[in-house]
């Protein structure tokens, strides 16, 4: 049995790598009480303390706008842990797994995004996303960078349970419908991550399959799309929202103001990690359905 470090263990994707990697191995599972990802000595001492043989980083500074005013922190988050676990990693011989964003491009392509093209992140968030990455690779760790995007989950904050709160307390919404992507479910996430390091396994660990891959939903969507599918998904469960009138309203980005840059399309290709490690990333629309009807049928 494996002994399996994963940080961010109330986060979205954190909480579902707990189930999914739960056959792999032991699961120690930390907060940042637990471990202060902004601290690198408290990063090394914990990984020395746990030895593990697998280390999976799902936390992040994930405040895309506050991050405009708070860089430091989320650059020792982002930029600078990545590295320090993945140095950590070297020395035990053990494999990271670490998590990144569609947000270290720029948007300007109208085609979905490949691994090889190159980045050019127009936010803070996005450019300590970058770093991260670049700090995994270039420690010479075995490693999995999966690039993800829109991430939502029964767990945690999110866009979706966001949708559903406004949907209650108003009777019109305005939402962006000119910025592209693919909503990722947090569980489809933990359970690639979980296929990959089982069919990574069976092969060796083949220094080949080390490396960046792009973790997304099949398909794609904008914001604005995205709203309507969960308002249309939630009133299947919910008797007061079937019986409301909502209006969701398309607006463009420059109508909503934010402090961070969005990129226009973050559509990621997946045909890379679907070659290496059979993995098929369901349809946006097919795991939202079954997000919401997990949503509704918790206590």
């Amino acid at each position: 049995m494996k002994r399996i470090l994963v940080t961010g263990k109330n986060g979205q994707v954190g909480w579902e790598l707990q189930r999914s990697l739960a056959a792999f191995g032991e699961i120690i599972a930390l907060d940042s009480d637990s471990m202060d990802l902004a601290d690198p000595d408290a990063i090394r001492r914990t990984i020395r303390e746990v030895r593990p043989d697998i280390i999976v980083n799902p936390a992040a500074y994930t405040a895309v706008d506050k991050a405009e005013s708070e860089m430091e922190l989320a650059n020792a988050v982002n930029g600078i842990a990545p590295g320090v676990l993945a140095e950590e990693a070297k020395l035990l011989g053990a494999i990271l797994v670490h998590y990144s964003t569609d947000y270290v491009f720029d948007g300007s392509k109208p085609a979905p995004y490949v691994e090889s093209d190159v980045p050019n992140p127009q936010s803070v968030y996005g450019r300590t996303k970058l770093a991260g990455e670049q700090a995994v690779r270039a420690s010479g760790c075995k490693h999995l960078i999966f690039r993800t995007s829109w991430v939502y989950g029964v767990h945690g904050g999110n866009f979706v349970k966001t949708m559903l709160r406004l949907a209650r307390e108003r009777n019109e919404l305005r939402i962006v419908a000119d910025q592209f992507g693919a909503p990722t479910w947090a569980k489809d996430i933990a359970n690639s991550t979980a296929t990959a390091l089982h069919n990574w396994q069976q092969l060796a660990w083949d220094d080949r399959l080390s490396g960046l891959y792009h973790l997304t939903a099949a398909g794609r969507t904008n914001w604005h799309q995205f709203a309507e599918t969960i308002i249309r998904e939630a009133r299947k469960y919910d008797t007061a929202l079937a019986a409301k009138t909502i209006a969701v309203n398309p607006i463009a980005t420059h109508e909503y103001p934010l402090p961070a840059k969005r990129p226009v399309n973050s559509v990621l290709a997946n045909d890379k990690v679907r070659n290496a490690f059979g993995i098929a990333m369901p349809e946006w629309q097919d795991s939202l359905v079954e997000c919401v009807r997990l949503l509704y049928a918790q206590p």
